[in-house]
């Protein structure tokens, strides 16, 4: 099921309605991304206010689902001797069947979901269907022993909860960001004309198959005397096998088909349901049409039980087609979870600077992770640029520009600036008013990482979008990066100072000095345009966070900060204390930390390594104390310099294979090697790094070339990298780039998979990121070469 986003407070509303001091606490399944880990503040802050008690437990891929789904949602079934209950799924599931998954499903049709509410909010695409249309609870006013009914459930409508929906009996609910109701329609009618289907013996198909010719014969006669009756025409039209939505209405053929594929594939599930029998119905298509008065005394020839299945047989592959079009199209990002957790806050009224923060975090840490059309590193896309059919189907084409004009329309409603000030504040220019400020702003701050808490000349230099124009990674790079500096009229001494104790003057005219130099070195986007006078005049610009005279610091930093955080791990002397009230139940699972990998007993899983780090991220979101966050800077730097390291050696030794359909590059040794191998997070923007440089390189070879058809900046590299953990002989493998859209790598490794003899382990929720044996790396990469993973 699925609930739309006008009445996205209506659950969580017949939560507090419902909510006893004997109710469950609320379990909140949250993955190891700064999205859903600013999402899972919102919420938790609600539920806080609320004396809703609630329980997060950190997912860190489908194993992790799995067992929480076996430890933690079972127990609370009915039928297993609990009292039902709410779980939040924040960017976990939404690409599986979770009523497999979290073991939810049962052979008991009177209490299919015991009792459990799922809430799903992932802004990974494509969905999986089972979760959006599916999902339903069993009805107790519904008939149990026919079993061709569908499930039913008052107030649901095609799966769409509609405002008479009744919490209480479980289900799967997915939070709908506007996707499903406006882009889904088609995919709608056919997941539930499948459900409605009855289904088809497998002895039915091998007579089919073999009685395809007296099939075709009975077809002919059909015709001949549907042409001599007028009146069944609009009937021999549906029994040919078109596409008509009233075959999925009729009483007398309705059923149940299901087609469970394994995780991680999407599946496509319908209930089970009756199968056709071998002899013909009485209640044929043709008998429920009303009898002419001018008929004649011969009837039409009715058409044969084997006739039905066939045309049966059509119907369910043209639905399936449309299906299967849909999970094919590859594995994309619609709006973020932050902002629509934070859109439920504002549909309550209790929307407040700390939620909105959040909310800007989550946003503008995607760039980072390049799942915007306004990715930190790469060049900035205009609408106009797009394809025409691809201008308004991706949160990565328009939606992300909306989602930010919105996010700073807010910010400019809760913080409005004094009279005699600008609504802006520049890099150096203060803009902290007091002790207690605690105020959001726009900044029109350059590309720059980290430009607050590091010098400007190592901020410059490990800036993803200057790094690919300048070509950082050679010694030419580094002087052309050195005459910007001179025509700036920065020295070398000055600009390598920390940006604290830089030239107070330098400071303030450094935006001014950007803007009239970087286009020289083709550097148009470094700098966001505008003067900030007006609404319409602060495109492009950020925000920025004050916490008193304590701190400043910017969204896009606070984003690094938490990805490192996850990635790289907690500093060796950073103890977090949590001050979070017992109410959140914030504790590790004992288990995980004594968890181990089953091939190698004593390595332990990586999961073990990573979900510890989730509890340092989220102290370090404290709205109040920015301490933890400035004593993870280091881990932020550190975090830049690898990449640089890492990506810079790449290409100076030419490890980068021009393969048929991609870009491919291994990494085996280096300083840096173990990072990579244990965090994919960090691979993947090592990947990104290097993605982007070879787009720029090959792009400006392009145009030296006077190439007819250079690359665009929406066109990003496609391009598989891959680490060695020689601790556990495998090797993870990321693929990024290829469509504007959307990444196609998934489905590529999944074929790879299937067609060869190739150990692969795929568990993260990106289904770009597979580990895989290290003897069968060849062979995997040599099938990979020969997927299309472009389009």
């Amino acid at each position: 099921m699925y609930l739309p986003r006008s009445l996205i407070s209506q659950l969580y509303t017949n939560l507090v309605k419902s909510h006893h001091p004997l109710s469950p606490p609320v379990l909140l399944l949250v993955a190891l991304e700064p999205d859903a880990l600013c999402a899972c503040r919102i919420l938790a802050a609600l539920l806080k206010r609320d004396y809703i008690p609630h329980k997060i437990q950190p997912i860190s891929g489908y194993a992790d689902l799995s067992r929480a789904g076996q430890d933690l949602v079972r127990p609370m079934k009915t039928d297993q001797g609990g009292s039902g209950g709410v779980v939040v799924c924040l960017g976990v599931g939404g690409l599986v069947d979770l009523g497999s998954l979290l073991a939810l499903e049962t052979d008991d049709a009177q209490d299919s979901m015991g009792g459990v509410e799922v809430w799903v909010l992932d802004a990974r695409r494509p969905w999986n269907l089972a979760n959006v249309f599916g999902g339903i609870p069993t009805d107790a006013n519904q008939n149990q022993d026919d079993v061709t009914q569908r499930p039913r459930y008052s107030g649901v409508e095609k799966g769409c909860l509609q405002r008479s929906y009744k919490s209480g009996r479980g289900g799967i609910i997915v939070f709908d960001d506007g996707d499903i109701s406006g882009a889904l329609e088609t995919e709608r009618d056919a997941y539930c004309a499948l459900a409605d289907m009855p289904e088809l013996e497998d002895s039915d198909s091998d007579d089919d198959e073999d009685d395809d010719e007296d099939d075709s014969n009975d077809e002919e006669s059909d015709g001949e005397d549907d042409a001599r009756e007028n009146d069944s025409n609009a009937q021999d039209g549906v029994d040919n096998g078109k596409k008509r939505k009233s075959w999925s209405d009729r009483d007398d053929e309705e059923g149940e088909s299901g087609d469970d594929e394994e995780r991680p594939r999407q599946r496509r599930r319908a209930n089970s349901g009756s199968s056709i029998n071998s002899t013909p119905r009485s209640q044929s298509p043709s008998s429920s049409q009303p009898v002419s008065p001018t008929s004649k005394s011969h009837s039409p020839k009715q058409p044969s039980a084997k006739q039905l299945r066939r045309r049966l047989k059509k119907l369910r592959r043209s639905h399936e087609k449309v299906l299967d079009k849909y999970y094919n199209r590859g594995m994309s990002y619609s709006e973020p979870i932050s902002t629509l957790v934070y859109s439920l806050a504002s549909d309550l009224g209790r929307e407040d600077n700390d939620l909105l923060w959040m909310a800007i975090v989550g946003v503008t840490s995607l760039e980072l992770s390049g799942y915007t059309s306004t990715g930190f590193g790469d060049s900035v896309t205009k609408p106009s640029e797009l394809p025409d059919q691809d201008r308004d189907q991706s949160w990565r084409s328009n939606r992300s520009r909306q989602t930010y004009a919105i996010l700073r329309d807010e910010t400019r409603r809760l913080n409005p600036p004094p009279k005699d000030q600008s609504p802006s504040v520049s890099p150096g220019s203060g803009g902290v008013n007091s002790p207690s400020d605690n105020s959001i702003r726009l900044t029109p701050d350059p590309r720059f990482l980290l430009l607050r808490h590091w010098s400007l000349y190592d901020s410059m230099l490990h800036s993803p979008y200057l790094a690919s124009r300048l070509r950082i990674w050679n010694e030419h790079g580094v002087k052309r990066l050195h005459k910007l500096l001179a025509k700036m009229g920065v020295s070398l001494n000055q600009c390598k100072q920390t940006y604290t104790h830089m030239d107070m003057d330098l400071k303030k005219t450094l935006r001014e000095r950007l803007l009239k130099y970087a286009p020289v070195y083709g550097l148009d986007d470094l700098v966001p345009s505008g003067a900030g006078r007006f609404t319409y005049d602060q495109e492009g610009w950020g925000f920025i966070r004050s916490w008193g005279w304590k701190a400043q610091l910017s969204a896009i930093d606070v984003g690094l900060i938490l990805g490192a955080i996850l990635d790289v791990g907690p500093a060796a002397n950073t103890h977090s204390s949590s001050s979070t009230p017992p109410s959140s139940h914030l504790q590790p699972n004992p288990s995980q930390s004594q968890r181990t990998n089953p091939e190698n007993p004593d390595i332990p899983e990586r999961s073990a390594t990573l979900i510890p780090r989730f509890f340092t991220a989220y102290d370090a979101l404290s709205p109040h104390h920015p301490s933890q966050l400035l004593a993870s800077v280091p881990q932020a730097q550190h975090l830049l310099r690898a990449i640089l390291r890492t990506g810079s050696s790449l290409l100076v030794k030419h490890q980068i294979r021009h393969l048929r359909a991609f870009r491919m590059g291994v990494v085996k040794d280096g300083p840096d090697l173990a990072l990579f191998a244990n965090s994919p997070g960090a691979l993947v923007k090592l990947a990104l790094w290097v993605g982007e440089a070879v787009a720029v390189n090959e792009r400006e070879r392009d145009r030296d070339h006077e190439s007819k058809d250079p690359i665009t900046p929406a066109a990003a590299t496609p391009l598989v990298l891959a680490a060695l953990d020689e601790a556990r002989g495998t090797y993870v493998v990321v693929g990024t780039g290829g469509s504007e859209l959307s990444n196609r790598f998934g489905l590529a490794f999944q074929e790879v998979v299937d067609e060869t003899d190739a150990r692969v382990k795929i568990d993260s929720f990106d289904s770009s990121i597979v580990e895989v044996r290290k003897d069968d790396l060849a062979a995997f990469l040599e099938a990979l070469s020969l997927k299309a993973v472009v389009g």
